[in-house]
């Protein structure tokens, strides 16, 4: 009896080691993206194959307002939205969408509530001008920044001013953006720390295009950088998306490198 009792005990610990073993499950991503005037086609696919080459995730990917005969996509509501609770399931969304002629406050509101509830949010270029028709503010609280438009596209010299951020660890203290949009800063929320800048040539002024959010319970990275393919194909860029995802996860270490289990493989 005294046997049978030792090598349950025995199975019962090597069995806790090998489950304490086991490294991290992927952390779980919704990419919405679609609406006007950027190749999501291509970029939906340089995003999701860029960070899963860096980072333990797995993406769920939604595409919707798909421009055709005439329509740019900028009126649709995206059909995840309508749900209740649509975000359950996820550990953190990542918006790439371009829907700014959506008004409808309380679609609007029902995006938000997810990110009221605690899931964290990646806003990457457009997704920052979306809603923008609404009259609702949540739209801009969860970005942290509101802005309306952006200056004619041109070089961008992005300048670091956190570098000491975990999300800046790697980045360029000064990196240049070939033929890129600056979004104008009409509002810096105080929830929000800008992480980096450019000079705009039209306003003759510097403009915050990197910086990280709290949006009620959840941490929030945006940056409206990354209109052409090109920039979003740029190992600095998705280098950047990449710890901005698992900063805003709380998977993301002091020196800019992924937490245990949550680099590439798991690692």
């Amino acid at each position: 009896m005294k046997r049978l009792i030792l090598a349950f005990l025995i199975t019962a610990f090597l069995g806790g080691v090998v489950l304490a073993a086991e490294p991290p499950k992927p952390l779980r991503v919704l990419l919405v993206c679609g609406g006007c005037c950027h190749d999501y086609e291509a970029q939906k696919k340089i995003l999701s194959e860029g960070i899963q080459a860096r980072a333990n995730v797995e993406f769920t990917i939604v595409h919707e307002g798909i421009p055709h005969d005439g329509d740019d996509g900028r009126k649709t509501r995206v059909s995840i939205y309508e749900k209740p609770d649509w975000w359950k399931g996820y550990d953190i969304v990542l918006h790439d969408e371009c829907f700014g002629f959506v008004s409808d406050n309380a679609f609007v509101e029902n995006i938000t509530a997810a990110h009221k509830a605690g899931v964290p949010a990646v806003l990457l270029h457009c997704s920052s001008h979306s809603y923008r028709m609404a009259t609702t503010d949540e739209w801009h609280k969860l970005v942290g920044i509101t802005s309306h438009s952006h200056e004619t596209k041109h070089d961008l010299d992005i300048q670091t001013i956190a570098v000491d951020h975990p999300v800046m660890k790697g980045f360029p203290v000064n990196w240049h953006d070939p033929q890129d949009e600056l979004y104008k800063n009409e509002k810096v929320w105080d929830t929000a720390t800008p992480l980096a800048q450019a000079y705009g040539v039209d306003t003759k002024q510097n403009h915050v295009c990197i910086w990280v959010n709290t949006y009620d319970k959840a941490r929030v990275f945006t940056t409206t950088l990354g209109h052409s393919n090109e920039t979003v194909s740029s190992p600095v860029y998705l280098d950047l998306v990449t710890r901005g995802l698992l900063w805003a996860c709380n998977k993301l270490n002091d020196d800019g490198t992924p937490a245990a289990g949550y680099g590439p493989g798991g690692k």
